[in-house]
């Protein structure tokens, strides 16, 4: 028997698919959509259907000249972790920025025990960083109001009163053997136990975030725990030090002071909206293709297959939002993401990412969820990117 891995067959199929996805699009002309509708002042919607696939595809086209529209991210509860669904997450928007006109979900994320909620990337909601990037890419709207993709690294840490250095996460599960810091977006407390914990007062003043990307920040120690689970009070920060590396770290007691850098790679000082997903599907007006890595993974697996799918992309007028329904033969079956590339260049994005997707992939817009989510219901996720309107004084 002849393996389809290393073999002639394999590369010929590969090549009809391509061939075939090309011909879908292309005999649907420039974009693809049949035609978008205007819904309010500056927001177009359009569901793009192909039936020979078949495909549903919902967009959602925002006019980025206009003033009173802006991009934001965030996060079930106001917080950090915990789940709710899209629906829910534009409704509880905090009214003092705006009002919810369109979203989609966002991250890939942590779906169970106490940190489910826990985005697995970079997350920035209102200038406060809620969650730090692990290598993958992201988006962020730096503070011209210019939005920007690709990868973003952090050096994520705390420099101790004697100049050395230790690496930790951000409002997760903290490692049995590492450092994490929590901001009180997580909650009442850490909900940790064991290990050491100091808590922290950083100098915030009235109306910033309490932790901001691309920054090094003085903090003051004002309290040492033993155990664990220290209450989070507005305004403080708390570094919880699993059991295993507490006899390892530098002495800090009460009166010390410590700094947390958030310094990032590119830079994301002054960021207000930043949040990841990936791989990016479009850069430069062109769709990226998705390459086979030298081992396989049920993580590429899946990007080679069609499963329901969200994307967030923009061109120099508009920013899209994407959902491809799947899962749903006689509707839709989803889309590989270079099937999910292609259609985002022939839709004009020039910069484009792939988002959390499956049952997570849902389009939100003027008042109601616009696709059908391929569980039949709207489940619920940690994150979102939403478009608000805001009175413009």
């Amino acid at each position: 028997m002849v393996s389809l891995h290393s073999s002639p067959l394999r590369g010929l199929r590969r090549a009809v698919a391509v061939v075939a996805l090309a011909t879908t699009l292309s005999s649907c002309g420039k974009p693809p959509l049949t035609e978008f509708t205007p819904l309010q002042p500056g927001v177009d919607y359009a569901n793009d259907q192909i039936a020979r696939v078949p495909w549903s595809i919902h967009v959602v086209r925002i006019d980025r000249t206009r003033g009173d529209l802006t991009i934001h991210s965030v996060h079930a509860g106001g917080g950090a972790v915990g789940l709710a669904t899209l629906s829910e997450q534009l409704h509880d928007v905090d009214p003092r920025l705006g009002r919810a006109v369109a979203g989609v979900n966002g991250d890939f994320y942590q779906r169970e025990r106490t940190f489910a909620g826990d985005p697995r990337g970079l997350q920035i909601s209102e200038g406060e960083l809620l969650s730090a990037p692990v290598g993958g890419v992201g988006f962020w709207i730096d503070h011209t109001n210019q939005p920007h993709l690709g990868p973003v690294t952090m050096a994520l840490q705390v420099i101790w009163p004697d100049g050395s250095k230790t690496p930790m996460g951000l409002n997760g599960e903290r490692p049995h053997d590492g450092l994490e810091l929590y901001t009180p977006a997580v909650g009442t407390s850490t909900h940790v136990s064991g290990g050491r914990e100091w808590l922290l007062e950083p100098p915030v003043a009235v109306g910033s975030p309490v932790l901001a990307a691309g920054v090094q920040t003085t903090a003051v120690v004002r309290e040492v725990r033993p155990g664990g689970n220290t209450p989070l009070r507005p305004g403080s920060l708390v570094l919880s030090a699993g059991p295993a590396i507490v006899s390892r770290l530098p002495k800090a007691g009460v009166g010390a002071t410590l700094q947390i850098s958030t310094v990032s790679t590119p830079t994301l000082e002054g960021a207000r909206t930043a949040l990841s997903g990936g791989p990016m599907l479009v850069h430069q007006g062109r769709a990226v293709k998705i390459e086979r890595p030298a081992e396989d993974s049920y993580e590429f697996s899946s990007m080679t297959q069609r499963h329901p799918r969200s994307a967030f992309g923009w061109d120099r007028d508009h920013f899209y939002l994407v959902e491809v329904d799947g899962r749903q033969p006689g509707l839709s079956v989803g889309m590989t993401l270079n099937e999910l590339g292609q259609y985002l260049e022939r839709l004009g994005c020039e910069e484009a990412m792939n988002l959390d997707g499956g049952g997570s992939a849902t389009l939100w817009c003027a008042g109601k969820i616009r696709n059908s989510p391929c569980e039949g219901h709207e489940r619920p996720i940690a994150n979102a990117v939403a478009v608000l309107r805001h009175n413009v004084p």
